[in-house]
């Protein structure tokens, strides 16, 4: 009995005994406490490893959904195309499932991840192992933790920091070659949509300037523990090199504006008070940095006669966000600075 354990220490053999064939899911919680024996095949220490993430609730509040199908990580790994020279940036290992291929097919694997439960559970995983001494793991946020050099990422990202994630990567330096990861569904879907498409937005445009994005494979959600509510995708992204030559910061300034509202004609969206009032400054305070002396016609307009002047212009007359393509942004983008209008 309990009280027979706790006031008989000199029996522990007996009771060792006893709870040493316990459940299956806490048998692999009692073998990594211990060392492993010699007799212990590799194959033993796999199954046991991949049993001990059971144990492991998720934090769904952070997020969490564990990808539990082995073929699905196959692909997925198989996918990222990595060489046995590479660096991998994974972000959000989890219990590992992922972590042990990337390992297995790489020269060094730098995890990063926020749940310090994961963190211990990942280095259990490869504790002893051909891999331990490839593996790096960063406890931190992900968004606010500086990346390091690598040459792939592979993540099954947290919903809540998708958009954050995306950004991050698309302006990390130096240049990395590719990044596979999974998304919820409808984000995947917005990456690559068109001119048009309902799904098309900043994001989108954002994206497709900087990088080239490829859909792989679709995910159902009973690939995970626990299940989320939406379907998954796994896409590619691969940074444009050279990137485009373009302000990033005032084409986003744009681009921000006029997805405000998408639907609205250019001139509905621009010709507004407060748009009118904030370009007109970003003018004055553009000329003021640079110095830059204009032609006298430019000069003696406001910035709201210049907008009018853009808007009206033929290519863009009655034309939507919605309906413009990259090429068209570039160009109304180059427009407005021909003519000293600055959206940053």
């Amino acid at each position: 009995t309990l009280k027979q354990y706790k006031y008989k220490p000199i029996m522990p053999k007996t009771k060792r005994i006893k709870r040493s064939t316990p459940t299956s899911a806490s048998a692999p919680y009692s073998a990594s406490s211990r060392p492993s024996s010699s007799s212990t095949t590799p194959s033993d220490h796999a199954t046991k490893s991949s049993a001990g993430t059971n144990l492991i609730a998720p934090n769904t509040s952070l997020g969490q959904h564990f990808l539990k199908n082995p073929a699905v990580v196959t692909a997925i790994v198989a996918k990222s195309a990595l060489k046995p020279t590479d660096t991998v940036l994974e972000i959000g290992p989890g219990t590992g499932n992922m972590t042990v291929p990337l390992l297995q097919q790489s020269k060094h694997v730098i995890a990063i991840e926020y749940d310090n439960r994961m963190v211990r559970e990942v280095l259990k995983r490869v504790e002893g192992t051909a891999e331990e001494r490839k593996l790096q793991i960063v406890q931190g946020d992900a968004i606010k933790t500086r990346f390091p050099f690598f040459d792939v990422c592979v993540a099954n990202v947290p919903y809540q920091i998708s958009s954050a994630l995306v950004f991050k990567l698309l302006s990390h330096r130096p240049m990395f070659r590719c990044a596979v990861m999974m998304f919820q569904e409808e984000f995947a879907l917005r990456l690559t949509a068109r001119p048009g498409e309902a799904l098309y937005c900043r994001l989108s445009v954002n994206t497709q300037l900087l990088a080239k994005v490829d859909q792989l494979m679709k995910v159902g959600r009973n690939n995970f523990r626990p299940p989320p509510k939406v379907e998954s995708r796994v896409v590619r992204l691969e940074l444009r090199n050279p990137p485009p030559p373009v302000d990033f910061t005032e084409w986003d300034g744009m681009v921000r504006l006029l997805f405000n509202r998408k639907n609205k004609t250019l001139r509905a969206v621009l010709m507004t008070k407060p748009t009118i009032r904030l370009l007109e400054e970003n003018r004055r305070t553009q000329r003021a940095l640079r110095g830059d002396s204009m032609d006298e016609e430019v000069e003696e307009k406001n910035a709201e006669q210049i907008i009018e002047e853009v808007v009206n212009m033929e290519q863009w007359k009655d034309k939507r966000a919605s309906k413009l393509d990259l090429d068209d942004f570039l160009a109304l983008l180059a427009e407005f600075n021909k003519r000293g209008i600055h959206f940053a």
